[in-house]
């Protein structure tokens, strides 16, 4: 019996020693806070504290009826800023091609005032001709008619004769007449022409700013559609508030900590309940610094749950932590103080469930964060 004794508590001894455990350990989880992203008022809550939701479903519903209408005036306005911008679009290719139009009809109207310019020259020089011709002509006609009428004193010539001279000579100072006449009209045919090469000429600068003025319709087109962009993300904002009226699950788990109730008038970022999910679940036990040297991730772990008894789960290291709990806590000890005593520090170690990323882990609901555990590491 003694040698049996001694066997037993050696071999206990030798287990011992390859396995560390601590009661300083709980069941960790993700909880996630349900809140409301627009303001209004609440008309319906489908869950109470307690019960079961799966992912997508509709937690509480806020009234939409205000951002409906806000939906529809910025449909309204994003549809006339897009009437706007396309008519100012259509508008640029129009004035870039009465530009080009306007500046050749420009050249060609120049190209004709300054051919109408040499030409209405050219009818001045013609005229001037014509009246040096005239004006030689009517003075030998007026000089024999000097002539004639001394001849006629003397009876040389006949009446007949004089009077023949003295009609051809009136005619051809008629003709000096009409001959200054054209060449005036034919002067003023210049100064015509030439007031014409201004307005071509006036008419070309204009054609040359029409460029510019295209720019300025294209860089208006281009204002027109960055509006027109700007109440598209104003609709797609209105849409999302819309949609931010209904409330869904996240992911599956249990509901907690309901604090609306219908009829009250949340605002944006007010909570309203919370989730706990029941499948990413892990245990965080805080080991003492001395139970660490043998331990690494990947140990495996009896996971022992106080809320049932002697039933246990399987897991496995998966994290030490980067330091110690009190390095973590909002008023750290300062060991710097001259009143130093040496306290065993402990180091929160990550257990992960084995099979926790199955779809049917902890389906029953058996496991829930806050519970005490203790949990076996083997650590050799």
């Amino acid at each position: 019996v003694a040698i049996v004794a001694v066997l037993l508590v050696g071999w206990f001894w030798w287990e011992s020693r390859h396995w560390e455990s601590t009661d300083d350990t709980e069941i960790d989880g993700h909880i996630y806070p349900i809140s409301a992203r627009v303001a209004g008022q609440v008309i319906r809550v489908n869950f109470d504290d307690g019960q079961l939701v799966r992912q997508g479903d509709v937690l509480a519903q806020i009234d939409p009826k205000d951002y409906q209408v806000a939906l529809q005036r910025a449909q309204a306005d994003y549809q006339d800023l897009q009437a706007q911008a396309q008519a100012a679009q259509f508008g640029v290719p129009v004035q870039s091609v009465g530009s080009v139009s306007q500046i050749r009809s420009a050249s060609a109207d120049m190209d004709s005032a300054q051919a109408g310019v040499a030409a209405a020259q050219k009818q001045v020089e013609a005229a001037q001709a014509q009246v040096v011709e005239a004006q030689a002509t009517a003075q030998k006609l007026n000089t024999d008619v000097e002539r004639y009428r001394m001849l006629l004193d003397k009876r040389e010539i006949s009446q007949q004769q004089f009077q023949q001279s003295t009609a051809s000579a009136t005619a051809a100072n008629a003709t000096v007449s009409a001959r200054q006449a054209e060449l005036w009209a034919a002067r003023a045919q210049v100064k015509m022409a030439e007031s014409r090469i201004e307005q071509a000429n006036a008419e070309i600068k204009n054609a040359k700013a029409t460029p510019n003025m295209v720019a300025a319709s294209r860089a208006k087109a281009e204002s027109a559609d960055a509006q027109a962009q700007r109440s598209k993300a104003a609709l797609d904002q209105a849409q999302l508030n819309l949609t931010y009226t209904t409330i869904l699950a996240p992911v599956d788990g249990i509901v907690g900590k309901r604090s609306v109730q219908v009829g009250s008038n949340v605002g944006v970022g007010q909570d309203l309940m919370a989730i706990v999910p029941l499948r990413d679940l892990w245990v965080t036990a805080n080991f003492k610094e001395t139970q660490l040297a043998h331990m690494r991730p990947g140990n495996p772990v009896k996971i022992k749950v106080d809320t049932y008894g002697g039933r246990t789960w399987n897991g496995h290291v998966s994290s030490i932590g980067g330091a110690t709990g009190a390095k973590f806590s909002l008023l750290p000890p300062e060991n710097a103080t001259g009143n130093y005593v040496k306290v065993v520090q402990r180091i929160p170690v990550r257990i992960d469930f084995d099979g926790n990323d199955k779809p049917d882990f902890n389906q029953d609901g058996l496991l829930r964060p806050g519970m005490s555990v203790e949990p076996d590491v083997k650590v050799r």
